[in-house]
């Protein structure tokens, strides 16, 4: 479980390894949470206007949120998905406005659930090109996959923090898999230490 809004917002970003966490973006978080009982989605649906409800087609009532910008999906379970956020902080922010509406509407809800990060997708860039051979030779392992006819990028799985790293040769990074925003910290001053040690990255 990762507590949402543990992060600091607005703090000053540590120099990792060489990179400046500033360079590291949050392209989505997906984080899910459970509503504690059973909804009635028909009525979630006239409740949320503008809110996408074809159980024939998906089972989930899908309501799209502006501000933030994500895309929460509701589950007659009571399970709610949050896709599409830029930080942990906008997840709680989009179940908390979603709820609110619900709630405006008449229709009772778990007050505040524990939300769970499933995983965050996120961008970075070393700021040099990076020789993929080299490294697929240097740091070849069970952990990496190199395969360029199939995909341009190398994949490197790390254990700790649990992430896949895709690595280009043009030095940009995705990291997926993270729970919170440390973990890619960490995965990227991991691998920048292990091309610096290596000699592959100046």
């Amino acid at each position: 479980m990762c507590p949402v809004g543990a992060d600091r917002a607005g703090a000053t970003p540590p120099v990792l390894g060489g990179v400046s966490t500033a360079k590291i973006r949050i392209e989505n978080v997906v984080a899910s949470t459970s509503l504690g009982k059973e909804l009635d989605l028909q009525a979630i649906a006239r409740a949320l206007g503008g809110a996408e409800y074809e159980p024939e087609q998906f089972p989930g009532l899908i309501y799209r949120l502006k501000e933030p910008k994500t895309a929460i999906l509701l589950f007659r379970s009571g399970k709610v998905v949050c896709t599409g956020a830029k930080s942990p902080e906008n997840v709680r922010t989009a179940i908390d406005i979603v709820m609110k509406k619900i709630e405006a509407a008449g229709i009772p809800l778990k007050r505040n659930p524990e939300i769970e990060v499933q995983n965050i997708v996120a961008t970075s860039d070393l700021g040099a090109h990076i020789d993929l051979p080299a490294v697929a030779i240097s740091l070849g392992g069970g952990e990496l996959e190199y395969e360029p006819e199939q995909f341009p990028g190398l994949v490197y799985r790390i254990d700790k923090p649990k992430v896949v790293v895709l690595l280009f040769g043009s030095g940009k990074i995705v990291c997926t898999g993270a729970k919170k925003p440390a973990d890619v910290e960490q995965a990227v001053e991991k691998i920048t230490a292990e091309l610096k040690a290596a000699g592959l990255l100046r």
